[in-house]
């Protein structure tokens, strides 16, 4: 089956109003910024997004942000974007912050069909406000539930155009299990390749997976906050 679509544009065409977006990427590393630039120019609004980080104030979900289009984050890590900073404190988008590990888990929870699980991360704190506590072997856990969405955006290094996707480092933060709780996946990737031309044992996310793809544009990789030493 090809999945192959021309652009981010085509890919992303029927992401509509009220839906809840999976956006891979960890700081500015595998962020898929050509469907986030293709949902900002589609105009889709009161989004749901399910991202680790709210991107900066000058990359990744801030063109979403700026646009107004963003209704609810949940998130963990959001210390880099004024922009996501202002709404937030003005209360005009709901933000829900978890720990980084619980959402993890409530991602790769809702992509294996498990809808929810007990942890000891939060017990005792706001974030377990509202939530079922219990006690195993003396020790109290708060019931988490996993997450999925209508629509996953991912960025991978490889793919072929069935869809087995391959991620390249820090990448693999959050992408790999976003790819399986979206219901519809979209990936974009650095490189495209026939079947055959990825080793089966280096495929992080299988074809099962994925129902869109298509060749990214090259980009310029950025780092989120360069730090060197006075020389």
């Amino acid at each position: 089956m090809n999945k192959v679509f021309p652009n981010a544009a085509a890919a992303c065409h029927d992401i509509h109003d009220g839906a809840t977006l999976l956006v891979g990427g960890f700081g500015l590393c595998g962020v898929p910024n050509e469907c986030i630039a293709a949902v900002r120019d589609l105009g889709a609004k009161n989004l749901t997004v399910v991202s680790n980080n709210a991107g900066t104030s000058t990359s990744g979900l801030v063109h979403l942000l700026n646009n107004r289009q963003v209704k609810k984050m949940m998130s963990s890590y959001v210390g880099e974007n004024v922009v996501f900073e202002k709404q937030m404190l003005s209360g005009e988008i709901e933000v829900e912050l978890i720990p980084q590990g619980t959402l993890s888990e409530r991602i790769r929870a809702g992509g294996a069909g498990i809808p929810a699980f007990f942890t000891p991360t939060g017990v005792g704190t706001l974030v377990a406000e509202g939530k079922e506590v219990r006690e195993f072997g003396g020790r109290r856990y708060v019931m988490e539930r996993g997450i999925t969405g209508e629509f996953a955006l991912v960025r991978a290094f490889r793919g072929d155009r069935f869809g087995n996707l391959v991620f390249r480092k820090t990448s693999r933060n959050f992408n790999p299990m976003m790819a399986t709780a979206g219901r519809i996946t979209i990936a974009e990737v650095e490189q495209l390749v026939e079947p055959g031309q990825i080793d089966p044992d280096q495929v992080h996310t299988p074809a099962i997976f994925v129902q869109r793809i298509f060749q990214a544009q090259p980009s310029q990789k950025q780092i989120e906050r360069r730090t060197v030493r006075p020389r």
